[in-house]
């Protein structure tokens, strides 16, 4: 007794196809959510130390291990930062420089940026101690 049996000589693409093509329209659906600001960095160039003679008038703010904000050695309260930063932002022309302790958290340093971005500060450094 032979059986004929019909081989499977094709496969089926449908659900592959299917699967595609959900996964084309997720991707169109979430690409432009994608697109979000970034920071805008510049790299200095190498200056020779005859260049830079003049004195440079940059505010500091510290950032130490439990987020506390200090300027110029006085500390600030979180919720009076941005004001303190906008009244001293005349005083020091040449921007900005924000140093963390490596123990502070990345959104001590983002509040500080933000604050002095809304203070009209542009030149803006970063610095872990």
């Amino acid at each position: 007794m032979s059986r004929n049996r019909d081989t499977f000589n094709e496969i089926n693409i449908t659900p592959l196809t299917d699967i595609f093509l959900v996964l084309l329209i997720i991707m169109m659906v979430i690409a432009p959510m994608l697109d979000q600001q970034g920071l805008n960095l510049t790299v200095p160039e190498n200056v020779a130390e005859e260049q830079v003679q003049k004195e440079t008038k940059i505010m500091t703010v510290m950032i130490d291990a439990s987020d506390r904000f200090f300027l110029e050695g006085t500390e600030i309260p979180a919720d009076k930062l941005e004001s303190v930063i906008k009244s001293q932002a005349k005083n020091y022309p040449d921007g900005l420089m924000i140093r963390t302790d490596a123990d502070s958290s990345h959104g001590a340093m983002v509040k500080v940026m933000d604050s002095a971005r809304n203070s009209g500060i542009t030149a803006i450094s970063v610095d872990e101690i």
